[in-house]
């Protein structure tokens, strides 16, 4: 499966994008804190996609979806955590939030995909 024509893959691309549009007015204090981790949890979506793809066996394609959608959820948090802080203003958090969304659903479907490939 090439991964860079699945759905999920490019809405996570998205997403990757409209993060780091929005954390780049972050305090600079905040390049090694919040910052840096929002980043890493987002780029975390679309690679843990990626290479979970290239496993040969659709358990460990599986753990690393599982690992993208964790990310996720971390990121959602940490989305929260910067509006609570006054980082991101209530519309940008909803913005994002709804490209999240997005994303997790079509990572919920593709792992439901995986799993039923699974034996037994």
């Amino acid at each position: 499966m090439i991964f860079t024509n699945l759905e999920v893959w490019k809405e996570a691309r998205i997403l990757v994008k409209l993060i780091y549009s929005h954390v780049a007015s972050f305090p600079r204090e905040e390049m090694f804190g919040l910052q840096s981790q929002i980043k890493r949890s987002v780029i975390s979506i679309p690679s843990n996609i990626a290479e979970g793809c290239g496993r040969n066996h659709t358990k460990d394609s599986l753990q690393f979806f599982y690992v993208a959608r964790g990310s996720a959820y971390e990121l959602e948090a940490q989305l929260y955590l910067s509006c609570d802080l006054g980082f991101i203003n209530e519309n940008q958090l909803n913005n994002i939030l709804k490209q999240l969304e997005l994303v997790r659903k079509l990572l919920a479907g593709f792992i439901n995909f995986y799993k039923a490939q699974l034996p037994g």
